[in-house]
């Protein structure tokens, strides 16, 4: 064969061979370029939460290519701190979660989340702007040993609901004062209605009586009022609620939500974030409504909850940035009005709160009024590390309260010890 030929073959065979890599190859590489950092999300979100979550997870997803949330849901909290906690021994946190503000400072002692300075600071992060339109109070939650810790995502408070058919019935005022309650009671008492209902425990009503009446369970700088005079005088009236049949826990079934719809009891207290599922378990034609928790000695006090978002010490730079990208989407003016008006959570912006679209909402849906309305008594809990043990001993002396009859005085001379302890073996 010709030596000349031979060579034009083989070259032309390379050539061909080189091209036809270089076709095959490049899609791939361009795929792997453009391949979207996965950011895993953990949280607590159920039932109708949990579907309007994912609605907006699919609307970040589909609104950028950077990053794909992809979310778990690991039950109620208490599950889902204690799968958090786990998965920090094993090494496999997601990229975030769901956390409650006090669970923060415990978090960030144990090098279970990163702080957020960085991300906040930076030219994708919050201007001043941004963050003076976020309420104050919610902001606060989000801080830790003066760094930012958590994004606040889901704002709720404690409001009463009302049976308008049990008030009507028996000619009652929708109460505006603890001792509206304690006038009406006899009187429903009588034909076993109990005039309020509370959850499993009643620590979130009790704690609101004691900062209504100007006092802290436990401030900011370690004090521990637990057992003080104001702490056992508002215990003692619960207590003695709940004995002459005036007040009813729920028992086993952790939410007074049964005994409401029900008609067990003619009050109840709630998140105002419950307000979907009162609606789902009331029957038909149930008339109920939501005011402002009544106030105690001249003053109106409620407890705010909700949940923020942590980023785990486990995420990388790229999903931090991911991550973070997702926190500011939900902390959005049009995402937070969303997320209120599906889940009976409060924006947690002023823009979103003061919107011509979200006064629309509450016009159209006056049960959530009442959480806008209760805003100006609304209070969060001093978090420091150790709160959870300290939570967790809070709700067992409200339970040796309610089911063992131990006396206020003594059940919260316990609880003052065991606080005190906890604060020092944290510090």
């Amino acid at each position: 064969m010709n030596k000349t030929f031979t060579k034009v073959v083989a070259a032309t065979a390379v050539a061909t061979l080189a091209a036809s890599t270089l076709v095959s190859t490049t899609p791939l590489v361009a795929s792997a370029a453009s391949k979207p950092t996965t950011i895993t999300f953990w949280h607590a979100m159920t039932a109708g939460y949990n579907d309007a979550l994912t609605k907006q997870i699919d609307e970040f997803n589909q609104s950028q290519s950077k990053y794909k949330v992809v979310a778990t849901a690991q039950g109620d909290y208490t599950t889902l701190n204690q799968k958090i906690m786990a998965a920090a021994k094993s090494k496999t946190l997601p990229t975030m979660s769901q956390a409650t503000y006090t669970q923060v400072p415990d978090y960030a002692k144990d090098g279970i989340v990163k702080n957020l300075d960085s991300e906040v600071a930076s030219k994708a992060g919050w201007s001043k702007k941004d963050l003076k339109n976020i309420y104050p109070g919610y902001l606060a939650q989000t801080k830790y040993d003066g760094h930012y810790y958590a994004m606040p995502f889901s704002a709720s408070v404690r409001v009463m609901f009302y049976n308008k058919t049990i008030l009507d019935k028996y000619n009652l005022q929708v109460p505006k004062t603890w001792d509206d309650i304690e006038k009406m009671a006899p009187t429903l008492a009588k034909d076993g209605i109990a005039a309020v209902g509370f959850d499993k425990s009643y620590d979130m009503e009790w704690n609101g009586l004691v900062r209504a009446a100007g006092t802290q369970l436990v401030t900011a700088n370690g004090k521990v009022n637990v057992d003080s005079k104001t702490a056992i005088t508002a215990a003692n009236m619960l207590n003695n609620m709940i004995e002459k049949g005036y007040a009813k826990t729920a028992g086993s079934d952790i939410y007074g939500t049964t005994s409401f719809v029900n008609g067990q009891t003619a009050m109840t207290f709630s998140s105002s974030a419950g307000i979907s599922a009162t609606q789902a378990a009331a029957p038909e034609g149930f008339d109920w409504g939501t005011a402002v928790i009544p106030s105690y000695k001249g003053k109106n006090a409620t407890q705010l909850a909700g949940n923020n978002l942590v980023l785990t010490s486990q995420a990388s730079k790229k999903q931090a940035a991911g991550a973070f990208a997702f926190m500011k989407f939900l902390a959005s003016d049009k995402q937070t009005e969303k997320w209120a008006e599906a889940t009976g959570y409060l924006p947690i912006t002023k823009k979103a709160a003061n919107s011509k679209s979200y006064k629309a909402y509450l016009a159209k849906n006056p049960l959530a009024k009442a959480a806008s309305d209760s805003l100006p008594g609304a209070f969060s809990d001093a978090a420091f590390p150790g709160y959870q043990e300290y939570r967790t001993n809070l709700v067992t002396a409200v339970d040796s309260m309610i089911t063992k009859k131990t006396p206020a005085k003594d059940a919260l001379k316990t609880l003052a010890t065991e606080t005190k302890k906890t604060i020092k073996e944290n510090k």
